[in-house]
């Protein structure tokens, strides 16, 4: 069984963690800090009932993952994965996690367009895939005012496109180093 950590399980990793838990290829370790808030509902995979409890916990309650409350911060807390997936839209975590020597996925999505990087992309583009504002950001971008008739659905494409890399990558299939999409 593959062993695989996945920062974030918000927009993209609360999707990306059931794809993968259905397999039952993998022991799936999640970690993230945040709670459910109400704002979530709208395009993270929680419901109702779970607004106040931590992420991680409500995905232990539905899924076979091994539940993390502390955020990521070191590359020591990467260690000993066979894979780690980021699924966080944090500059702080990804630099950490482009300067180690471990396999890694990125998934990245904001508003009409996503992303998969992985560590097999020419670490020369590092820089630009890194450069932006600090801080963390929601993957419905900047122009979303928060109503259901103005939700995106990317965070679901890349969790998809991410689960499908995955399930190849460990395959010894061809995948991409880097993929990028705009709707």
């Amino acid at each position: 069984m593959r062993k695989i950590m996945i920062i974030g399980a918000g927009g993209i990793g609360s999707f990306l963690i059931p794809l993968l838990d259905k397999t039952g290829l993998y022991q799936i370790h999640i970690y993230d800090p945040d709670i459910v808030e109400t704002k979530n509902l709208t395009y993270q995979n929680f419901s109702k009932e779970e607004v106040g409890e931590l992420k991680v916990n409500a995905m232990a309650k539905k899924y076979t993952v091994k539940a993390n409350k502390y955020p990521v911060l070191t590359e020591e807390q990467m260690l000993g994965y066979d894979l780690v997936v980021c699924c966080v839209d944090n500059l702080d975590c990804r630099r950490t996690l482009y300067r180690t020597k471990i396999e890694w996925l990125d998934l990245r999505a904001q508003g009409r367009n996503a992303a998969l990087v992985s560590f097999l992309a020419d670490p020369e583009q590092y820089d630009t895939l890194l450069a932006g504002p600090e801080g963390s950001f929601s993957c419905q971008g900047d122009s979303w005012d928060g109503s259901t008739k103005n939700v995106h659905f990317m965070q679901v494409a890349i969790a998809g496109i991410g689960a499908q890399w995955i399930q190849r990558w460990f395959n010894k299939e061809d995948v991409s180093s880097f993929k990028v999409v705009n709707a």
